[in-house]
């Protein structure tokens, strides 16, 4: 949700894309690190060290996936959140906020309401449920707009 009367700066624009490029520049350091300490390890003849050393390989190995999984989700996200800016149907970011620039409850519940039927109305438009994931993640309920945004690309890309 933007607000198209404040300018965008590059840094909100660019910056969540340079903090994914350094996190994974220390996960490729840390995994390459740890595998070198692995590849030590594997080497001993202690079956403990043995042990620790297929740990060191098989950790760094899930990090890395679930970073390559969250930079497939985000640049996914950020294309429909393009197409959708294009089109002028992203949500525009007016509710009011507390003091401390947390977005108020009770507003972003009201503002929910009106996506869900939104969503409700057209189940087969990842637009809607585009908006709906911004309603939920407005109203704090983050798990459920992670869930309602893989729907929206899953529609899109059963649509495209």
């Amino acid at each position: 949700m933007t607000d198209p009367a404040r300018p965008v700066s590059w840094y909100s624009r660019h910056g969540s894309k340079v903090w994914v490029g350094v996190i994974a520049a220390l996960l490729a350091g840390y995994l390459v690190v740890t595998l070198q300490r692995a590849w030590l390890m594997l080497g001993e003849p202690s079956l403990a060290a043995k042990g620790l050393g297929v740990a060191l390989v098989a950790l760094p190995v899930v990090g890395a996936w679930a970073l390559g999984r969250e930079i497939v989700f985000g640049s996914r996200m950020s294309r429909l959140a393009r197409i959708l800016e294009a089109e002028g149907g992203l949500p525009v970011d007016n509710l009011p906020r507390t003091p401390g620039g947390r977005i108020v409850r009770e507003a972003a519940d009201a503002e929910f309401l009106k996506y869900k039927a939104e969503a409700e109305a057209a189940p087969a438009d990842w637009r809607s449920w585009f908006r709906l994931s911004c309603a939920y993640d407005a109203a704090s309920d983050r798990r459920r707009a992670r869930e309602t945004m893989r729907r929206a690309i899953e529609l899109y890309r059963s649509a495209g």
